[in-house]
């Protein structure tokens, strides 16, 4: 069992080992499993420690509490953004936690109760299979919410798990998918009752944990390589929304609990 050495305060990424399983939890189930900075990095030392080690067959990843899987990053956080170079530095973090997530040789489900929201449908989808409650909900309303954008990495990461007219409704439109239509398109491998999920992810698991594993990190990497070789560069997207006054204000509205008011600059 490894557990991230952090405070309650400021969340918990854990980890116990169930035969050859993995179960990482993300908890901070008080803001929703909210990703603090603290967690970042312990998930990222979570998913170095994992890659290294042999006799794991299969990652699950879920959050604490049952009322979310995780609900972004805090965005207390992003208080102290002043400068471009302060949006590159946490959208180059968070590629790195997400891709090593991504690059776990080994099969990884997402177990998901409640809300994937903004960084936490990027780690979502970052896993291999997928397996939710019934009224689960996956989004990335920063048009409503912040103001800011999606690194390459990650807006690549959607498109070519939900397609590019549901990623439009996410970012432009700041819609929610509801579980039924995330299965109907694929994101999804099922959709469960609150006490068919235990049952349902520990059988997926199960399954590929019982495959090839040589043969299964083979093929992880060769997709990904098919996906990234070409991806453009875009921190002028990224420079150009967090340092704008609408992020700010987007912030400031976030932390002060009201409406938001878009000025276009």
């Amino acid at each position: 069992m490894a557990v991230a050495d952090n405070t309650n305060a400021r969340g918990l990424v854990t980890m116990r080992m169930v035969g050859n399983i993995a179960h990482v939890v993300f908890d901070r189930a008080h803001a929703r499993n909210a990703m603090t900075w603290e967690m970042y990095e312990s998930l990222a030392w979570i998913c170095e420690s994992l890659a290294k080690d042999v006799n794991v067959r299969v990652v699950q990843f879920r959050g604490a509490g049952g009322q979310a899987f995780v609900a972004g990053t805090d965005i207390e956080q992003f208080k102290a953004f002043s400068t471009g170079q302060d949006a590159l530095d946490y959208e180059a973090r968070i590629n790195h936690v997400v891709g090593l997530l991504e690059a776990l040789p080994m099969p990884t489900v997402a177990v998901i109760e409640g809300w994937a929201v903004g960084g936490g449908l990027a780690i979502a989808t970052a896993c291999d299979f997928r397996i939710a409650l019934s009224g689960a909900r996956l989004g990335v309303p920063i048009a409503k919410t912040l103001g800011n954008c999606l690194s390459m990495h990650n807006l690549a990461r959607l498109e070519r798990a939900f397609g590019s007219q549901r990623v439009k409704r996410m970012l432009l439109s700041a819609q929610f998918v509801e579980a039924d239509e995330a299965l109907a398109c694929g994101y999804l491998e099922a959709v469960c009752d609150a006490d068919q999920l235990d049952d349902a992810a520990g059988s997926l698991s199960e399954r590929l944990g019982q495959l090839a594993p040589v043969t299964q990190a083979a093929m992880k990497q060769g997709l990904q390589r098919l996906i990234n070789h070409s991806l453009p560069d875009g921190d002028d997207l990224v420079v150009r929304c967090y340092t704008s006054d609408d992020f700010h204000e987007g912030v400031t509205a976030f932390v002060e609990k009201r409406a938001p008011i878009w000025r276009g600059h």
